[in-house]
């Protein structure tokens, strides 16, 4: 079988069985977060295998994604919730695209949308995150015209919302708190909204208080774990990702030989260098270099030297290998290969940032 000089694998089958997994653990709907492709997986693919698992909604950052999901056919309801200042929603409205909104202008601007039906609409509250979301100086003005506009027929509030920092349960609780405040000041403008949904990967698994009526599961619905102390396996999660490539070239060396841009390293022996063609510019992490592990032969070797735009080299030593074997640059570590957590703390980063930062000119092949 001839190995792709780079692709990253999308098990389809490990995002329906990762859904299905926080369907049974959490007992709430689970809104299966899409945005940024899908963290690197192929957003309308991945929308398709979340849905056709249970998810009931799908969340993504912004409306531009919330319609190419359109355009590719998915039909289930999309809520997008980072506007840009002064945007206006009417092709979102028309698609039936739910409105996350976090100002009374955006609530303004989302009732403007309406044409012959309702715009759908999410409230956002602030509950200490300090990002977007209505401030509780404004709820009281935001929850009357919100209540005013639904009277009306202009908005349908499909629910409340909010966003937890994951810093200690503690604070955890404490946003929480506040977002029931909000609940209740909702309620006492006759707001009785379908869902309300606070907690992510991490609160859906570890707070069940927190579960509410819904649960926006992203990361976990790659199989990735949110935790440092905690992998995938042991969250009962399956990473859905596998990235590989096919060695580009084989050198034998001596002693002393420089690799890659500054020599930043040199061979201590005699060795077999192979170079590996996936590079920075296809989300390899620079900052890793020296510390990147890969899989070659179901042994795993760490790259030397720099790690350059399109390329980069790992010492194997006496290992015999030939132009166009594969190369494992991370999966399912239950397979032996390197995790993608692994990678992230080569570069000193999370594993979200190291999935998603995966390039365009890496094709995506479903499984």
């Amino acid at each position: 079988m001839t190995v792709p000089f780079r692709e990253a694998t999308i098990d389809l089958d490990a995002v329906a069985d990762n859904v299905r997994h926080f369907r049974r653990l959490t007992g709430v709907e689970v809104i299966a977060v899409v945005k940024a492709g899908a963290y690197g997986h192929g957003a309308a693919a991945t929308a398709v295998a979340a849905l056709s698992a249970g998810a009931t909604r799908l969340g993504v950052a912004e409306i531009p994604e919330a319609l190419e999901l359109r355009r590719q056919g998915v039909h289930a309801p999309i809520m997008a919730w980072l506007h840009a200042p002064g945007e206006r929603f009417e092709h979102a409205a028309a698609q039936d695209v739910e409105i996350g909104v976090s100002s009374f202008d955006q609530l303004e601007a989302a009732a403007a949308a309406a044409v012959d039906r309702p715009v759908g609409v999410h409230l956002k509250f602030e509950t200490g995150l300090s990002r977007n979301g209505i401030a509780p100086a404004d709820w009281g003005r935001v929850l009357a015209e919100a209540a005013r506009l639904e009277r009306i027929g202009r908005l349908r509030i499909v629910g409340l919302f909010s966003h937890l920092s994951n810093t200690s349960a503690e604070d955890d609780r404490a946003a929480l708190a506040k977002f029931e405040e909000g609940v209740a000041a909702a309620a006492s403008f006759g707001i009785h909204p379908e869902i309300r949904h606070i907690a992510a990967t991490a609160a859906a698994i570890d707070l069940p208080e927190m579960r509410l009526d819904a649960v926006r599961i992203g990361i976990g619905l790659f199989g990735l774990s949110p935790f440092d102390d905690r992998s995938s396996a042991e969250l009962g999660l399956r990473p859905a990702m596998t990235l590989r490539g096919a060695i580009a070239a084989v050198r034998r060396v001596p002693a002393g030989t420089g690799v890659s841009y500054g020599y930043a390293h040199r061979t201590d022996r005699d060795t077999t260098l192979v170079l590996v063609p996936l590079g920075y510019a296809d989300g390899v992490p620079r900052n890793a270099s020296g510390r990147l592990p890969v899989s070659i032969g179901g042994r795993r070797f760490v790259n030397v030297g720099r790690i350059a735009m399109d390329q980069f080299v790992v010492d194997v030593g006496d290992t015999p290998v030939s132009v166009g074997d594969e190369v494992v640059l991370f999966g399912d570590p239950t397979l032996g290969v390197p995790s993608a957590a692994d990678w992230a703390a080569a570069a000193g980063t999370i594993n979200y940032e190291i999935v998603t930062r995966i390039g365009p000119r890496v094709p995506r092949r479903t499984s």
